[in-house]
Formats: structure tokens, sequence, C-alpha cells
């Protein structure tokens, strides 16, 4: 996608307002990439766009809001007890986020409440559980799969290999977090990229680490 058509599929204000006040990880660059995938996969297939791992639904507001736009719906995958990373005692554990009655991660309630302040809700699908699980029950095409769960290798391969398949003929594969530099971050994306690309898929964009790709 060329500069001049990302800028056409910017979001509107309030919706970019939105994104930015979420909880989350994501750079505003690599949201506008991911926003301009997900306008142009639900106006070409006018099919659902699939996120895995939405934690607490910071990327799930421009997935829903392209989704509105093409009369489809965004669908969310997340078992909402967090990743390896945002477990107690790592790097990006948020303590705001543990439920006290069991002591675990749940992302689900900051999740809904983000969706609604957004007014988005309606157009969104939360599907609470593992990815690889909730794909095994899965039947229907996908205009987009966005690949932004566990980064471990056992994690992001699994989504890989859950999702792909239900992803439609003109459809795009969008992965986050793709460090070519170990450096920069962990491997497992940027891991599954490379077997994309190896897969028959083709690059169409690269932002930062986000990586839109299309089957050849």
């Amino acid at each position: 996608m060329t500069e001049t058509e990302r800028t056409a599929a910017a979001p509107a204000a309030e919706v970019l307002a939105a994104f930015e006040a979420a909880t989350g990880f994501m750079p505003v660059d690599e949201g506008l990439a991911l926003y301009a995938a997900a306008v142009g996969a639900a106006r070409d297939t006018n099919l659902p766009l699939l996120e895995v791992g939405s934690y607490c639904g910071r990327s799930t507001i421009l997935l829903a809001d392209a989704a509105r736009q093409a009369g489809t719906l965004a669908l969310t995958v997340d078992h909402h007890r967090g990743s390896e990373e945002q477990q107690p005692g790592w790097e990006y554990h948020d303590a705001s986020l543990v439920d006290p009655e069991v002591g675990r991660m749940d992302t689900l309630p900051r999740f809904r409440r983000t969706l609604y302040a957004a007014g988005l809700e309606p157009y969104v699908v939360a599907l609470v559980g593992r990815s690889p699980q909730v794909a095994a029950v899965w039947g229907a095409p996908l205009g987009l799969v966005f690949v932004d769960g566990g980064h471990t290798d056992e994690h992001a391969t699994a989504d890989y290999e859950s999702w792909v398949p239900h992803l439609a003929a003109d459809g795009l594969l969008v992965i986050h977090d793709v460090f070519p530099d170990p450096a920069d971050g962990g491997q497992a994306p940027y891991r599954i990229y490379l077997r994309a690309l190896a897969e028959g898929f083709a690059e169409v964009s690269a932002h930062g680490s986000l990586r839109v790709l299309r089957r050849g």
C-alpha cells in the first residue's frame, strides 16, 4: 500500500483518540498501518477480520472500525490471562489487570470497557479461549488474520498454523513484533514471518515491526 492509500485509509479523529487512550503497546504509526490493511481487506473481501491476541483492545479498536465501515465484524481471540511477558515479575506486568479474587491476570473487563468507550462493541465478537482450540472449531473464511498473541515459538507457530488455513485467497496476513535483529526483540514472530514468505506469501508493506503479507 502506498503512502497515499494509507493516508486515505486513516481513521477518524475520534477513533485514533480512542486507540491512543487505550491500554496497550502498539505504537501509533504501526496502528495506522494495521488500520490501512484492515480497511483494504474488509473492502476487498467483505469477510470478518480476525485478531489473535487482543489484550485490552487497543488494536481491536482499529479492526472494529474497519469492519464497521465494510459492514462486517472484527473477531478477537484471547484467553485474557495475559501472555508470558505479562505475568507477575515480568517486564510488561500490569498489577491493575490482576483479578483479586483468583489472583490471575484478567484483561477481559478492561477490553470490554475499551470497546464500549469507543462505541465499537456492536462490531466485535470476542472469542475467549486459547487460539488453537478456537481455530479447531472455526469453519469460515477470513479477510484478515492479525497475529499478535504469545511470543514464544510454541504459541506463535500454533497461531500461524491454526489460522492461516482459514485466510481467504485474497485476504491479508499481518504479523506484529517482527524483529530481524534479536537485540530489538523476541524472534518467534520473525520466524513465522520468514515461514510465511517461504510458503508463498509476499510482503505488501512493512512499518516498524508490523508486516502485511498476501499469498503470492
